[in-house]
């Protein structure tokens, strides 16, 4: 008995002549009387068998291929009507039903609706011709159906002429969402659109771009290979072929088409994946060749079949890879599952569908699976009805129970119910078992106001007719040796994501990314996708991102930018860096090294300073210009070194502004003072009356100093005022940022420079007039070198620094300003400290006479004057040494005392008469 169970499914799925159509009460396949009367439309046959004589006859031909889960279907509906009539739901009025056959074929669904659009109770099965039927009552008040898309749409524009509410428990086809085409059409189950929407998910998910797709030529499939279409291409997923099979199984090319699909997707090796919108006879072929053609891929199902039990139970269908569907959500099904254990008890005259399948499964319980679709094919209508006697010797109820496709049954259930309620509506004040109490387009738009609760939720057609509700991710796994079909995930149509009951069956969810199915390997982070010649987007090359620009994610179209002020990018990068930034900094090397210099030279600066201090009397810090020059004059040096502090770590504003201010006015306050050295000095050896004159005009050091440098004063404050230097982020380096001071003006510093090179070039030539003073007190000439060691250090700073960029730019400058300072500040004082330290015995005023005497006598013989200027000299000169040697111990020993008018007197031998006229006479305190 057992063995006789195990084989009843291969019996029904096949093949198997119907019965025909004699009249129009045989053309019902499942019927029940009711005051109000529901239509119902099923391809409980999965084909109509087309006539071979000639010529064709409009005759309505006997089906073929019964079809176990829409029978089913049809039982679902029948199980609902009569659940209804047992319930309050419909106090006193009950439900009938009119079920038809449509072969899986528009004709034949077709000559049905026009069953629907006879006028009621009429004794001819006519449709009659009104301009207006508002008041027109049908034979039935609503349908429900059809199984397929395109049976459906033929149909709802039949029954949209008298606006009769049509119900369908499985048509998809995005189509039927509009509502200008199709006014009456409602669907228990989501559009088509969102199964593609999840179909795009899961194959994005699951990291695969590179598809097939097989469909049928029909409108189902070809609205379903659309809607899929843009879906994909809005997820950047290519379509590397289509295959598209006949509709109908009795078309001539049918199999010859199979075989050039299953040839295509074992010649595209890159294709891993295939996505499958067909019906289940459809698939039922494919299959079987597939498994020939040890084809092994990822299928992905449409609703269609994505829980049929007769194709998961296709001998080897595991060698065919993984299937992976989307089916309806299902709800609580007990209630169907006992009225099929109840079945055999049911009567079978109004029922054709139930009495064929109690002959198929006498027919051909003895053979195995394999031979069930021969043996139903050698059957003739008489053997059908001769061993239908012999029903309940073999029915199991746990048969049909296993064939079962739970969505379906649950959609097809809530279609009757949404139906119930709005009917339930429409006799809230009306006696309904008039069958005139209301019309099919009253009850139309009580439809769409109707809620009903399913599974404790709410749920109501939407404006485009749908009800939606979510997908089952269906995985079928081999479990102890047979197929079973397991549900993986729920899809959330309206949120796009997928929610999974445990880890387990996420895990089976993520193995799913083990199978690569792409045209190219995925471009890594840090390349980018180049289009080659192929027409498909997702076939490309990987290239690397260019220099700056980067990629952070996969298969990335193109790279981002950096932003190229602050970040930079090798090639093949999958980020950007930011630029390091440069500026001399107090831990460089070089920067160290020039502190020091500035430190050492601070410090030499503070030591002449207690050297001169410490040795203020004598003649050589006298004849200096004095202790407050000196002070002067070593502030300014003091300033200019510590000026080099403003060249060095980060540039701010501060910065900017003071280091060239500071540097320049302490510059020019040094040269002034040493200008009115050097001018003193010329005053103090100059012969030419003239020329002393005008020095003696010249000659005013506090105002001319001040005015020197105030003009410097005046120069910078202009300067940082109109045209202020300020930081600059310089870029020239490709991966650095060059922190550095612009000078905001470069005539203004060009004129800062100048300025004080014109006060060194009137000081170098007023100290080379007096270069051959007496060597041991002779400044002139060491300023004479101090300058040009200035003129030649900045002579030379000027191309360097025109040429220098980067973060040693300002290292340039601060070395010259050292360079500088050091030859004034050296030339300036060092050759007095050394007198000061290691010459003391020439640090007297003795010492000093001898000099100064013997600088005279060399130059008398060689100065030649005039007769009127030495005559009056030689009396000035004669006075004072006449009243300076009046002391007795004096003129004893030989030794005067000269006293030059405005300086100290100096104790010396006297001098012969005739040298005194021709000794040269200057300002001996500015030697």
């Amino acid at each position: 008995m057992a063995f006789v169970i195990f084989l009843i499914p291969c019996f029904v799925i096949g093949a198997n002549i119907a019965f025909c159509c004699q009249n129009a009460d045989g053309f019902v396949g499942a019927s029940s009387p009711g005051d109000i009367i529901i239509g119902g439309l099923f391809a409980v046959h999965s084909e109509m068998l087309h006539p071979e004589e000639d010529p064709i006859k409009p005759i309505i031909q006997n089906c073929a291929g019964f079809e176990i889960q829409v029978f089913l279907q049809a039982l679902a509906m029948i199980h609902a009507i009569e659940t209804i009539n047992n319930s309050t739901l419909l106090s006193g009025v009950t439900l009938g039903y009119e079920i038809y056959d449509t072969c899986a074929e528009v004709t034949k669904a077709m000559a049905s609706a026009l069953r629907f659009l006879s006028k009621f109770n009429s004794s001819e099965d006519a449709v009659e011709f009104k301009c207006n039927y508002s008041d027109y009552i049908p034979r039935v008040k609503a349908v429900t159906g059809a199984s397929y898309s395109e049976v459906s749409m033929a149909v709802s524009r039949l029954l949209a002429l008298q606006l009769i509410p049509q119900v369908s428990p499985a048509s998809s086809a995005e189509i039927l969402s509009d509502k200008i085409r199709f006014p009456s059409f409602f669907r228990t189950v989501p559009s088509d659109f969102h199964q593609t929407r999840a179909m795009t998910r899961l194959i994005c998910e699951s990291g695969w771009n590179w598809v097939g797709v097989i469909a049928t030529d029909d409108d189902n499939g070809r609205f379903a290979l659309e809607s899929f279409g843009v879906q994909a291409m809005a997820n950047n997923v290519c379509i590397a072929f289509k295959e598209m099979l006949p509709a109908y199984l009795s078309d001539s090319t049918f199999h010859t088409k199979v075989d050039h699909a299953i040839e295509k997707i074992v010649n595209e090796t890159r294709v891993n994946v295939i996505v499958v919108f067909m019906r289940q006879f459809h698939v039922l072929k494919l299959f079987k060749k597939a498994i020939e053609r040890n084809v092994n891929k990822i299928w992905i199902a449409s609703d269609n079949w994505s829980a049929a039990v007769k194709i998961s139970t296709i001998p080897n269908i595991r060698q065919l890879g993984t299937i992976v569907g989307f089916g309806f959500k299902s709800g609580d099904l007990s209630s169907f599952q006992e009225f099929l254990r109840n079945l055999p008890e049911k009567p079978t005259e109004n029922n054709k569908f139930l009495r064929e399948y109690i002959m198929l499964l006498s027919v051909c319980a003895h053979l195995e699976y394999h031979d069930f679709q021969t043996c139903i094919a050698n059957q003739s209508q008489d053997d059908l009805q001769e061993n239908g006697r012999s029903k309940h010797q073999i029915w199991r109820d746990d048969f049909l129970n296993a064939n079962i496709e739970p969505g379906f049954i649950h959609s097809t259930i809530l279609a009757v119910y949404a139906i119930a309620h709005a009917i339930k509506g429409q006799c809230k004040d009306r006696d309904c078992k008039d069958p005139s109490a209301f019309t099919p387009w009253e009850l139309l738009e009580e439809l769409k106001k109707v809620i009903v609760i399913d599974d404790g939720k709410e749920v109501k057609f939407d404006s485009n007719g749908d009800m939606s509700t979510s997908y089952n991710v269906l995985l079928w796994k081999e479990i102890d040796g047979h197929m079973e079909i397991t549900t993986m995930a729920e899809y959330d149509a309206e949120k796009g994501d997928f929610i999974f009951e445990d880890e387990e069956k996420k895990k089976d969810f993520l193995a799913l990314k083990k199978v690569q199915s792409t045209c190219s390997q995925p471009c890594r982070p840090g390349q980018v996708k180049k289009v080659t010649e192929s027409p498909h987007t997702c076939c490309y090359e990987c290239i690397y991102c260019p220099e700056n620009h980067y990629s952070n994610q996969t298969d990335m179209d193109y790279c981002y930018r950096c932003n190229n002020k602050t970040y930079w990018a090798p090639i093949n990068s999958t980020t950007c860096y930011r630029k390091t930034v440069y500026f001399l900094a107090w831990t460089d090397w070089f920067a160290i090294f020039l502190l020091l210099l500035s430190a050492f030279g601070i410090v030499l600066v503070l030591s002449i300073c207690v050297i001169f201090t410490k040795n203020l009397d004598t003649p050589v810090v006298k004849a200096s210009g004095g202790l407050t020059v000196c002070y002067i004059i070593l502030f300014s040096h003091f300033l200019i070194f510590l000026s080099t502090v403003f060249f060095i770590d980060v540039p701010t504003e501060f910065k900017c502004k003071a280091r060239q201010a500071v540097f320049g006015i302490s510059f020019t306050l040094c040269i002034s003072c040493i200008l009115m050295k050097s001018l003193k000095i010329l005053l103090a050896f100059s012969f030419d009356p003239k020329l002393q004159n005008f020095l003696k005009c010249m000659y005013k050091p506090i105002p001319t100093v001040v005015t020197c440098t105030g003009i410097q004063v005046i120069i910078c404050t202009f300067w940082v005022i109109f045209r202020t230097p300020f930081v600059n982020q310089n870029f020239s380096i490709p991966r650095a940022i060059i922190l550095e001071c612009n000078e905001g003006s470069i005539v203004a510093f060009g004129i800062m420079l100048g300025y004080i090179a014109a006060l060194a070039f009137i000081c170098f030539i007023f100290a080379f007039k007096g270069r051959k003073l007496p060597e041991n007190y002779n400044e002139a000439k060491f300023i004479t070198f101090g300058m040009l060691i200035y003129f030649i250090a900045w002579i030379v700073f000027i191309p360097v620094y025109a040429t220098t960029f980067g973060k040693y730019l300002p290292a340039v400058e601060i070395i010259v300003v050292l360079i500088s300072n050091y030859g004034i500040l050296c030339c300036t004082f060092l050759p007095k400290c050394y007198i000061i330290i290691y010459k003391q015995e020439t640090n007297t005023k003795s010492a000093f006479l001898k000099i100064v005497y013997s600088y005279s006598s060399k130059s008398a013989g060689s100065v030649a004057v005039s007769q009127v200027s030495l005559d009056s000299k030689s009396s000035s000169l004669q006075a004072t040494v006449t009243n300076s040697c009046k002391t007795e111990n004096d003129s004893v020993n030989g030794n005067c005392q000269f006293q030059v008018p405005g300086q100290p007197l100096i104790k010396g031998k006297v001098l012969p008469k005739n040298a005194a006229r021709t000794m040269v006479r200057k300002r001996v305190s500015s030697i």
